[in-house]
């Protein structure tokens, strides 16, 4: 694929900070060479994940956000390689595929997001998406579970078509979120790759799990209502009211989304306080993400793991990284459990 660069193990050693006495993450993962064909080279693999990075922002461009997503993946590969390889982290069950670069594009968010270069960011989306849903397409054939890491929520779109088409039919996903992303089809951007996939028949049951009620318009939340295959808690009514409770909600998402193949999308926007292209002050803490990820990922019927719209700075890159890690490892460890 044009925009995909494989990693390799001269960037692997790049990356790797050697301990003595010490086995890192890093030594033990799988490489693959010389790709050729990601089907052909992965389908006879000893792994059972297939981790792969998206270095965009410009979903979230096109969406008029706050840009920075791009730089996730380099912050994650740089903790993930280095953590601690032992019996609990499994790293030799793990693929580093690469990611998939559009540094040429992004040149686009730099400009003043006028009409004319809104329309054009929302075209590129949509080229993206075809790159995103052929390798999920073609990683979930393989008999593997794709980990996404990066670029804007404009990316669960591709992430439940390639689901959608490597099981020829509608998917269901529980997104851990701020906000729906559920909102008009007006060209894609990073706010509209659920409603997207709905409409467009590859998603069939959508749960939001922690929606902020500040920031979901009259307007969506009627059109949630309307919609059969649609259901949603409030992070107001877990964690300020106390109205439902944490545990109780993991149980009611998982039982609407589980009954056929479904996809764990996580926004960091959802997270109190996480370098993310719509920080929050007030969210999910760190933990219970990290639980959230545990809970969904120890399911026969899951399918993939995208954690997305993480926008670290130079200051904020190692605690991105470290977070990210953790959600990847911890998926890992529920895996069959």
């Amino acid at each position: 694929m044009q925009n995909l660069i494989s990693f390799t193990l001269k960037d692997r050693d790049t990356l790797l900070k050697a301990r003595k006495g010490e086995s890192k993450f890093g030594d033990h993962i799988q490489l693959i060479p010389n790709l050729t064909n990601i089907y052909d080279n992965i389908v006879n693999l000893d792994v059972d994940f297939v981790v792969f990075g998206i270095s965009e922002d410009i979903g979230v461009y096109a969406n008029y956000g706050k840009t920075g997503a791009y730089k996730a993946w380099d912050a994650t590969i740089k903790t993930l390689l280095n953590i601690q390889s032992n019996s609990q982290t499994n790293a030799k069950r793990v693929l580093i595929l690469g990611h998939l670069d559009y540094s040429e594009d992004r040149k686009l968010v730099k400009l003043e997001p006028s009409k004319k270069n809104i329309s054009k960011a929302r075209a590129i989306v949509e080229y993206i998406d075809k790159d995103v849903a052929h390798i999920v397409s073609t990683i979930i054939k393989a008999g593997k579970t794709p980990i996404i890491i990066g670029g804007g929520h404009n990316n669960a779109y591709g992430n439940l078509k390639g689901c959608s088409l490597a099981n020829n039919g509608k998917v269901n996903v529980v997104n851990f979120d701020a906000h729906t992303d559920f909102r008009a089809e007006e060209g894609r951007h990073s706010g509209n790759g659920f409603s997207y996939a709905f409409a467009e028949g590859f998603l069939k049951n959508y749960f939001i799990f922690g929606l902020h009620e500040n920031y979901t318009s009259e307007i969506v939340f009627n059109t949630m209502k309307k919609l059969k295959g649609i259901k949603y808690n409030t992070y107001e009514a877990i964690e300020v009211r106390k109205e439902l409770d944490f545990n109780a909600e993991l149980e009611m998402a998982l039982n609407y989304v589980s009954e056929k193949k479904f996809g764990i999308e996580i926004d960091c926007d959802a997270i109190a306080n996480m370098p993310s292209s719509a920080i929050s002050p007030s969210g999910f803490s760190v933990k219970q993400a990290r639980q959230f990820v545990n809970y969904f990922g120890q399911h026969k019927n899951v399918s993939y793991l995208h954690i997305c719209e993480a926008a670290p700075t130079k200051k904020t890159e190692t605690k991105v990284g470290k977070l990210i890690s953790y959600l990847i490892t911890d998926f890992i460890r529920a895996y069959g459990n």
